[in-house]
């Protein structure tokens, strides 16, 4: 069987798996929902990964306060344009005092997430909006954390917390210890992704 004959199969065999399941529909909702910050480092040396977690610290700083009032995801993003240039001054900033002269380039994408567990949160694989900082070549291991509602940005005052973006039924599966069912959405998101850069 050729190799996209077996993806075929494969798509439907997980999506009708998924139907059983009821996964599918609650776990494809949860990213339109949440913002994410995603920084990816120069290289896989240790000097570039080291400047990359400093960035990173550096970018959650400078993000501290700008979501105070902010509620759904929208709002959040807005924000985020609103303060972007400060954000890639700051990375730009603490680059050149670690003696490095690489560029930083900041911006919001749309990016393929693996699934993750954060704590007791646990977020399906799928398609997510994301602050992307690449660093240089951005060719290194990456980090990435939940920006909106903060996992990882320190919250300000009122902070809006998860259960106030996500519905019941969605705070009941990434709380859930679903970890091995979501690894079944991360296939199917896999899939998805092959096919949608196959086309």
């Amino acid at each position: 069987m050729k190799t996209m004959e077996k993806a075929f199969v494969l798509a439907f065999l997980v999506t009708v798996l998924l139907s059983f399941t009821g996964l599918a529909g609650a776990s494809e909702d949860i990213p339109n929902h949440i913002l994410r910050l995603h920084v990816l480092a120069n290289s896989d040396t240790s000097e570039d990964q080291e400047l990359k977690l400093a960035v990173r610290d550096r970018i959650l700083a400078e993000s501290e306060g700008i979501f105070f009032g902010v509620h759904t995801k929208e709002e959040a993003e807005d924000a985020v344009t609103e303060h972007i240039e400060r954000l890639e001054a700051a990375a730009h900033d603490e680059i050149q005092k670690r003696g490095y002269s690489y560029p930083v380039e900041i911006g919001l994408e749309n990016t393929y997430f693996p699934t993750r567990q954060y704590g007791e949160i646990t977020l399906p694989a799928g398609r997510y909006d994301a602050l992307r900082v690449k660093i240089g070549k951005a060719e290194g291991h990456n980090w990435w954390c939940v920006m909106f509602p903060s996992l990882c940005v320190p919250a300000a005052g009122d902070g809006t917390e998860l259960e106030d973006v996500l519905s019941a039924s969605q705070m009941d599966l990434v709380e859930g210890g679903y970890e091995i069912k979501f690894k079944t959405v991360e296939l199917y998101e896999q899939v998805k992704e092959w096919i949608a850069g196959h086309f």
